[in-house]
């Protein structure tokens, strides 16, 4: 007996369809699907029926009579598993499926199987989709076509210009996002509810590559996908998929999460992945200046840590570091001996009570001043923590960088997620100004660095990238001989003098 045999009677399915005492759902959702929704309803095999705790037909406000023939259905069958639901507006194809999810969710199910009403996708092979997620294989698992154990997507009536298409989609999502799939556009999916749970739904698209989506959120997560054979069915339904408008969005979902990544731009959809301040690991880069100038095993005071991911670089030196920062808990707490929640703006008078005397070997106020709009308080009060031949290590961005001067000279100034214009900054630097407020604040310059311009970013490219390194030097090379045109943040190592009169 063939595969495509085996999977037509069922008996394939009846050892993978137990639901070994998980709540199962099966999401249908359907819009015009009046031609074909009863024909997948009968194809789902017994089996299936008997372990799974609900069918339910998501119509998104059909403009045929989808629904009304699902209600018959189910008063013809009546069989108390299966529900149908019609949306009020049509939610799109995406948003049919945040609907649906929610439902389960709200429902407390274990599992859900998304199926189409257009018959495109074989129900015969439900128990299929579902059997590594309720034997703790995987928590999410896509039907591909493209495995070739059903005679491959070609012989089963795909258009070459559709296999084609996703080919070259499915190998550019690879590459980008580090992925393995051998198709990442089925429609035809298993999750477990607890790693939907995990999902931030709210700003996903509605659209058709919500599915590019969400797989892009659980391989961020490092939630667990598998892949099973599905048989390629292309039969007389009706595609409402704009192919050229999907491969656009599709692209622009993968450079929107990688921007957002890489904190050069926070989107919506992906916006819990934005670290405004993530650790910087190209060369020349404040964070490569600040740990060769904190040294090792030394007692540090962290103004303005952030989440702490360069207090984990720092904590990879041997150096015990507090963190200062106004976040009632960074993520990562480990590379902390103590972490103390204050409010900067008002200098370190949160925290006076808890610092009790103590000395520190260095102060790093990296990236902080910029966003004080007395940022002076902050400088006075480290004099009161800083040892006696500690040093305080700063840095503030460049507001004559020549990218800023450009913008200028075609009159504008528009504030960014980050950067030199990171709309947060409330105060502006030169290499001269800022020298002036720490000798005003009765500090001691020893030395100072410029930063070079982060140029991957603007690349969306890996600092480890060749061109990128070429371009790196380059820009050291450029910023050594005029600071003050290509430096991008200053960094001054000061000692603590005799304060400044108030």
């Amino acid at each position: 007996m063939t595969n495509i045999e085996q999977t037509k009677t069922g008996r394939e399915s009846e050892p993978l369809a137990l639901c070994r005492g998980m709540q199962i759902g099966i999401l249908i959702v359907a819009y015009n699907a009046v031609t074909t929704l009863v024909k997948v309803l009968q194809r789902i095999p017994p089996p299936v029926w008997e372990n799974v705790a609900e069918v339910v037909v998501f119509d998104d406000a059909s403009q045929d009579s989808t629904y009304e023939l699902a209600l018959g259905y189910k008063a013809v069958a009546g069989n108390t598993k299966f529900h149908v639901l019609k949306n009020e507006k049509n939610l799109g194809y995406g948003g049919n499926q945040k609907a649906g999810y929610q439902y389960f969710m709200e429902r407390g199910f274990d599992v859900v199987v998304l199926l189409h009403g257009d018959g495109q996708y074989a129900p015969e092979v439900l128990a299929h989709l579902y059997h590594p997620i309720v034997t703790g294989e995987a928590d999410a698992v896509f039907g591909s076509r493209m495995l070739g154990d059903y005679g491959g997507p070609l012989k089963g009536g795909m258009p070459f210009y559709k296999y084609l298409g996703n080919r070259i989609l499915t190998t550019f999502e690879n590459f980008s996002l580090g992925m393995h799939l051998s198709e990442f556009h089925s429609g035809y999916r298993a999750y477990s509810l607890h790693a939907l749970r995990q999902i931030d739904f709210s700003r996903m698209t509605d659209d058709f590559h919500f599915d590019t989506e969400i797989i892009i959120k659980l391989n961020h997560q490092g939630l667990r996908i598998s892949e099973v054979p599905i048989p390629t069915y292309y039969g007389g339904e009706i595609c409402y998929v704009n192919g050229m408008k999907y491969a656009k969005n599709v692209a622009k979902a993968v450079y929107r999460y990688q921007r957002t990544c890489q904190s050069v731009e926070c989107f919506p959809e992906f916006q819990e992945y934005f670290t405004h301040y993530p650790a910087k690991t190209s060369k020349y880069s404040s964070h490569y200046w600040f740990l060769q100038l904190a040294g090792n095993h030394q007692d540090i005071l962290d103004c303005g840590c952030g989440e702490g991911f360069f207090a984990a670089e720092l904590d990879k030196q041997g150096n015990r570091v507090t963190g200062v920062d106004v976040l009632p808990f960074p993520k990562n707490a480990f590379a902390f001996q103590q972490y103390w929640q204050a409010d900067l703006t008002r200098g370190l008078e949160d925290v006076f009570d808890r610092v009790q005397g103590r000395r520190f070997d260095r102060v790093l106020l990296m990236d902080v001043l910029e966003h004080l709009p007395r940022p002076e308080l902050l400088l006075r009060d480290c004099h009161g923590v800083v040892k006696r031949n500690g040093q305080i290590l700063v840095s503030v961005p460049n507001v004559a960088n020549f990218t800023v001067r450009l913008l200028l000279l075609f009159g504008k100034f528009d504030y960014t997620e980050r950067g030199i214009l990171d709309k947060t900054h409330v105060r502006f630097f030169t290499r001269k100004t800022a020298r002036a407020m720490l000798t005003a604040a009765g500090y001691r310059i020893l030395r100072e660095r410029s930063t070079v311009i982060p140029i991957e970013l603007a690349f969306g490219l890996s600092p480890e990238n060749i061109l990128m390194k070429t371009l790196n030097r380059l820009l050291a090379v450029a910023t050594a001989w005029m600071p003050n045109l290509f430096g991008y943040q200053h960094i001054f190592v000061a000692v603590s003098g005799k304060p400044a009169a108030e």
